[in-house]
């Protein structure tokens, strides 16, 4: 058996191809310059680096090695989008042929064009199951009724600007929305809002857009996550149980229960 990796930043590569090791796949992968960690490259069979935008060698190399099935996990900084990419021809007719520019739109569609290539894109969480975020308040403390309230509104709101796919993330306060995700990424979000609550707590709200197609761009948190939240002054993490992913959940809690942080997964129906 062979699995093909496209490999963004973060650590789920590497789980995935841990995992994928111990369950007897064969593991070929591509890591995408200034993201992909550099050790994913000793783990696996067969490695190639390429650039955003060189979909033709993604997809020969994927071919030269009998790669029919793949996963596309971990970052990649929308920053770089702008300063880093080298599109080839087969790239070029793809953003040509893609009328919208939403991040799911563009996903969906490159995992179209590689089907057509014979490369099947798989859900990434399919060898990984033990990451989806489980209903409940993980933590000691709970929510207070300020933050619960915050929760509520919180999570519509941010359902909202996941509809627009304008980002994953919002961090309210007593009502107030303080910061939308936007090209910055989660962690930016969290100082950004978190600084403007003045020491007055603040809720962390971040969600799988509507209609999230599950295969890539699982919303994802770890204790780098709640380190943020430590240096920043939020004090509850809200995340939607079943389409998030969460990883070394337990270090997690520890982190955040040495620090008074609230960390909840609910569901949609629990928030109306």
């Amino acid at each position: 058996m062979k699995i093909g990796v496209i490999a963004g930043g973060g650590q789920f590569p590497l789980l995935f191809a841990q995992k994928a090791i111990q369950k007897g796949y064969e593991v070929v992968a591509v890591g995408f310059n200034s993201e992909a960690d550099k050790d994913l490259a000793e783990q696996v069979s067969h490695f190639k680096w390429l650039y955003l935008g060189q979909v033709s060698k993604l997809v020969n190399f994927f071919k030269l090695h009998g790669v029919d099935q793949a996963v596309m996990l971990g970052t990649i900084s929308k920053t770089n989008i702008f300063r880093d990419i080298r599109p080839d021809l087969k790239a070029l007719a793809f953003i040509a042929t893609t009328n919208r520019t939403h991040d799911d739109t563009i996903l969906s569609s490159f995992a179209n064009l590689l089907l057509k290539e014979g490369i099947q894109i798989k859900p990434s969480t399919f060898l990984l199951p033990e990451l989806i975020s489980p209903q409940g308040c993980w933590t000691k403390r709970k929510p207070d009724k300020a933050e619960k309230k915050d929760i509520s509104q919180g999570w519509k709101l941010a359902k909202q600007i996941g509809k627009l796919d304008i980002g994953q993330c919002i961090v309210i306060s007593n009502g107030t929305v303080l910061a939308v995700e936007a090209i910055d990424g989660t962690d930016a979000t969290i100082k950004r809002g978190a600084s403007l609550a003045a020491g007055n707590g603040a809720v962390v709200v971040k969600l799988s857009k509507p209609g999230q197609d599950l295969r890539f761009d699982l919303p994802a948190s770890g204790c780098a996550t709640i380190q943020t939240m430590v240096d920043s002054g939020a004090t509850v993490l809200v995340l939607e149980a079943n389409f998030s992913i969460s990883f070394d959940r337990e270090e997690m809690i520890c982190l955040a229960d040495r620090h008074g942080i609230s960390i909840v997964a609910l569901t949609h129906e629990e928030t109306q």
